[in-house]
């Protein structure tokens, strides 16, 4: 896609993602070159996914240095069709991927070919805070529904059939103190990104004696923590010190991880829920 592609199918009157899709083997860094460049147009680059068809690809055409180095350009690898080919043939699928990109982590589609908008978007803090403040629905940037506790007992959002597994904590004001931001970064640092996709949402983080509200967006081993200045937020979190939503794969042997890393031996509301099989 040119330049003039871009602006044609961009809206500026309206908040939106817009994303350009191209076919076989495209290299994704002259695409991500090209969106930056747009900066002054309103374009911000919020992710590169990469969609392997494991029912038919047979490998990279271009093995070479320089295709290695374009492949990075690359957020998350979307592992489609995997239901249709022996584990054998999804093995042989894996070695060609991990041929030009080993370290990317590789995400299997549901057998509909379809993955939680939550799990590939927003993976650029800054559209992620952006998106925040001009909604101001502390629920949306969760996915945790209204009412969290009613959520949390009953199971009744909108993750019902989610495709990944899920890590719901909540703990208020009054519930223990606010964590160290050292502690929690080191936290952040024992998740595996093989297994933890995204961990996102509101974490209260002592530093230097004083509390600061933080959006946390770990995403796939990588975290950037946004400081909180919108005062309608402010006004609808004063009363959270933990309200974040874990997304990954075999996460019920995180539980206990994640219980530590954000309650401790605090009060607090830890919910798993794990990926709808079909």
């Amino acid at each position: 896609m040119d330049e003039r592609s871009f602006c044609n199918v961009h809206d500026p009157h309206f908040d939106s993602y817009d994303v350009p899709y191209s076919r076989a083997l495209c290299f994704q860094a002259p695409i991500a070159w090209q969106i930056r460049q747009l900066a002054s147009d309103g374009f911000v680059l919020d992710s590169i996914v990469t969609v392997v068809d494991c029912a038919n690809f047979t490998g990279y055409e271009d093995t070479s240095y320089t295709a290695k180095m374009q492949a990075q350009y690359t957020d998350v690898i979307l592992l489609n069709k995997h239901e249709l080919v022996t584990e054998r043939q999804f093995d042989l699928v894996l070695d060609h991927v991990n041929e030009l990109n080993t370290d990317t982590p590789k995400v299997r589609c549901d057998p509909h070919g379809s993955v939680s908008p939550d799990l590939i978007f927003g993976l650029d803090t800054r559209l992620f805070e952006t998106q925040y403040e001009r909604t101001h629905v502390v629920d949306e940037l969760l996915g945790t529904g209204t009412h969290e506790h009613e959520h949390l007992e009953g199971d009744n959002g909108r993750h019902q059939e989610n495709e990944v597994d899920l890590i719901q904590v909540i703990r208020r004001v009054g519930q223990g103190e606010a964590l160290a931001r050292d502690e929690f970064e080191r936290f952040l640092g024992t998740l595996s990104k093989e297994d933890v996709y995204r961990l996102k949402g509101f974490v209260r983080l002592r530093e230097d004696k004083a509390e600061t509200l933080y959006i946390v967006n770990h995403a796939f081993g990588r975290h950037t923590l946004t400081r909180v200045r919108n005062e309608e937020t402010l006004d609808r979190t004063k009363e959270v010190l933990v309200k974040v939503t874990v997304m990954g794969q075999e996460l019920r042997t995180y539980e206990q991880r994640v219980r530590r890393g954000l309650i401790g031996d605090d009060e607090g509301e830890v919910k798993v829920v794990l990926a709808h099989r079909h």
